[in-house]
Parts: structure tokens; C-alpha cells; sequence
């Protein structure tokens, strides 16, 4: 890069010069062998020079014109490296789910890292491995536990889905033009699946953002009216009644935003004993099954699929929540289920979408589909509907959810097939041929 370039301070921007620090960190992201890495903010290519050649592939997000046009001269004709020019808050990272892993890397500078970590970690993402330059102080919130000074709402929202930990604290002087603060570099992993107990996300956010609205508040003035009443709450938590928002951990908050919803038993996902109507291979009833003795012995049954789209084409796909004991943890139809015992396609449709997806819309049949292993030996109709505003899943079937192109979707089964249900694999290619 021209060394006569001057820094914006529009932009925030400080660069890196020391190539020890700047290989130490790229190290941190373990970039060898990767099947995609993208730095945010490459910058001058401090850290760049020692992330390329070592993915697959490695896509640089860059702001600044000039810094920018700098970059694809310099990668010019080289398939494994992309440069994209725009605000990194703004990059559509949908397109990166058929990459599988992700990892993302940067100096994020000090006035956008905030949102940039919103736009990149908020799930659901690709993202499976982050390690971030930022400000020190806003690393010692990330990372902060409940005993700890800087422990706060940005602690408890990003530990919820990550796990934190700072690596190494990196001192004014390397920079170019030199901060007045110290650096820390912090990687962040992904928290396992069912490492909390089952709740509502949005439920949670709302709770922990009105408990730290006034810290020096107890909680029992900042939050709703509480189901039961704040004593028996309280007890439960074995908490004193004018406790205060840091003085719960992440799992307290967890075990309150439960409370909150009327959760109190332990997650046991899908039961085995809900009964199926069995058929034969004509779609005719011969009789009914539990859900365990169906799934166990391959027998013929009914379910159906639901596409839900928007007004701009775009397909909600739901991952499947852990607790499913069929294809857990993969991207399936907007919504899904068997029918009920003595249940019509349509009923199930209708009631699905508000079980799973929680919206009423009209949906009409496009297809059907014969029973076969992929399906999971189901006589499936598919059928589509249209809905344009905010879903709320229930957190036992679905982990999350998002909308994608059409195209996107099916590059990505192209690319990772072990990413989706089989048996939405079958619904949307048939979809594909209407």
C-alpha cells in the first residue's frame, strides 16, 4: 500500500505495523485450511499479508475508496481472494452459508465495532469462529463474568450465543496513528447447542435490557410484573428480593426469562407417545403408531411442508432446534410436521405455521411427494404461503431462522447437502419444477 496514504479519522482508523503482532494475530484465527476467512477492515494489509494463500478462500471487506481499489490491484486475477467495497455492517452474509465454517477476523475501529459485532455475530450467521481487534475496554465487557467491574447487558447478549476470551492485550504504540487507549484482541467461539436451557431469545434480550436501563436500580422496579409474583421468583433463583441486574449470572437471567415465559420443566423436546395415523403405500389409513414406534420401524405416514415467502421471493428457512429427534440442528421448510391422527393436510398446514412460526396466512397446495427414505417414509404436500412481517418460533422446535434467495438456497445444497433435512431437500426441488 502507498505509504503517503493518511489515515481518516472519519473512519477511525489506525493501522497496524508491527508484523510480529500482526502474524500473531492472524495465527489466532487459524486460517490454514479454512474453506473461507473474512477480514474486515484489511486496511493497509498488515494483517492480510499473512491471512492469504492459507484459506480456501479470503474475502477482504473494505470501506475506504482508496484502500479499497488499492487492495484489488494488488490481488488482481487471484481466484482465492475477493475484495468487497462498502460498509462492513452492510455485507449480506447469507451467501456465506455454503461455505460451512466461517471464520472472521479484523481491527474493527473503535466508533463501528459495536455494530459491526451486532451485524456479524447476532444469530443466525455463518460465522463459526471470530477473533476481533477492539478497544480494551469494550473487550473486558465481552468477556466480562458476573463478579467482574466491567460485566454488564453487552456481556450477557453476546455470551448468550459466544464464548469469550481475551488473548492478548496490544499497547498504543504499534498503531499508526497511535490511539490514546490500549488494544485487546478477543476470540470468540460458538456456545454449544442446548448449553441453555430453552427459551425465547427475544424474551430475554427485552428482560436483560431493562434490567441494566438503571444499574443503580433493583430489578424488581425495572422489570414487568412477574408471573407468581417476585418472591417466588426470587426463591427459585435463591436470590435476595432487591437484587440488581449484576448480581444475576447468564444462567439466572436464563432461569428468569423462563419464568417470565411459564417455563418450569425440564426440555424434553418431541414425545414419542403422540400418535400417528399409518398408512399404506396408496396415502390409505390402516391404522395408528406412536411417533417412536414410527420413526423406529420405517412405517408410511403423513406430513406436511410449508414455503413461506416475502414480497421480495425470498424463502424463511427454520434450523431445526437440538432438541428434534430427527435431523437436529439442520435447515429445513418454513415450517413442517406430521399430521395428526385423523387430520387433513390443510388443518396441519394451518396449525403448523402457528405452532412452529407463530403467523396465520393462507396456504394452497403446489405439490405432493411419495413416501420414500428421504422424506422419512412421509406422504408430504408441500404447500406455500406469503408473510411479510416478524415470525415467532417457538424456541423447542426451531434454534433460528432467516430468509434467502432462492438462489442462494440452492447453491447451497449444491455445496453442503448434510446442511439440510432430506426432506426438504425433496420438497424444494420439486418446488424448483413448478
Amino acid at each position: 500500500m502507498a505509504s503517503s496514504f493518511a489515515p481518516k479519522k472519519s473512519l477511525g482508523q489506525n493501522f497496524l505495523h508491527d508484523a510480529g503482532i500482526a502474524k500473531w494475530i492472524a495465527d489466532e484465527i487459524k486460517p490454514d485450511g479454512a474453506p473461507l476467512v473474512v477480514e474486515i477492515g484489511p486496511g493497509q494489509g498488515a494483517m492480510t499479508t499473512h491471512l492469504v494463500g492459507r484459506a480456501a478462500k479470503t474475502l477482504l471487506l473494505e470501506k475506504d475508496n482508496t484502500l479499497a481499489a488499492d487492495l484489488k490491484v494488488k490481488f488482481e486475477g487471484r481466484e482465492d481472494v475477493e475484495v468487497w467495497h462498502g460498509d462492513a455492517t452492510r455485507f449480506d452474509l447469507r451467501p456465506l452459508f455454503k461455505f460451512g465454517g466461517v471464520k472472521v477476523i479484523g481491527n474493527l475501529p473503535y466508533s463501528m465495532g459495536g455494530e459491526i459485532l451486532r451485524h456479524v455475530l447476532t444469530p443466525p450467521t455463518p460465522v463459526t469462529e471470530a477473533v476481533f481487534m477492539l478497544q480494551k475496554e469494550v473487550c473486558q465487557r465481552l468477556a466480562a463474568d458476573q463478579e467482574d467491574d466491567a460485566y454488564g447487558g453487552l456481556s450477557l447478549v453476546v455470551q448468550h450465543d459466544w464464548e469469550v476470551e481475551i488473548r492478548r492485550i496490544i499497547p498504543p504504540e504499534v498503531f499508526k496513528p497511535r490511539p490514546k487507549v490500549d488494544s485487546a484482541i478477543v476470540r470468540l467461539t460458538p456456545r454449544p447447542p442446548g448449553d441453555l436451557p430453552v427459551h425465547d431469545r427475544a424474551v430475554f434480550d427485552r428482560l436483560v435490557r431493562m434490567g441494566f436501563s438503571q444499574r443503580r436500580k433493583q430489578l424488581k422496579n425495572l422489570l414487568p410484573e412477574c408471573p407468581g409474583g417476585w418472591d417466588s421468583l426470587m426463591g427459585s433463583l435463591s436470590k435476595p428480593l432487591t437484587v440488581r441486574a449484576e448480581e444475576l449470572t447468564l444462567w439466572d437471567w436464563v432461569a428468569l426469562t423462563r419464568h417470565y415465559e411459564g417455563r418450569h420443566e425440564e426440555d424434553r423436546g418431541q414425545k414419542a407417545s403422540e400418535i400417528f395415523d399409518v398408512v399404506d403405500e396408496n396415502n390409505v389409513v390402516i391404522g395408528q403408531a406412536p411417533r417412536g414406534e414410527v420413526h423406529a420401524k420405517g412405517l408410511k405416514h403423513r406430513a406436511v411442508h410449508i414455503f413461506v415467502f416475502n414480497k421480495h421471493g425470498e424463502l424463511w428457512l427454520q434450523k431445526r432446534s437440538h432438541l428434534k429427534d430427527v435431523h437436529p440442528l439442520t435447515w429445513d421448510s418454513s415450517a413442517a410436521g406430521h399430521l395428526d391422527s385423523g387430520e387433513d393436510y390443510a388443518t396441519s398446514a394451518a396449525r403448523e405455521l402457528q405452532e412452529e412460526i407463530g403467523i396465520s396466512a393462507p396456504t394452497r397446495c403446489v405439490a405432493t411427494i411419495p413416501a420414500c427414505e428421504a422424506t422419512g417414509w412421509e406422504f408430504v404436500e408441500l404447500h406455500v404461503a406469503e408473510h411479510n412481517g416478524p415470525m415467532k418460533y417457538a424456541p423447542d422446535e426451531i434454534a433460528t431462522g432467516l430468509f434467502f434467495r432462492v438462489e442462494e438456497i440452492q447453491a447451497w445444497i449444491e455445496t453442503r447437502p448434510q446442511d439440510f433435512a432430506t426432506g426438504f431437500i425433496e420438497c424444494f426441488a420439486r418446488w424448483r419444477k413448478l
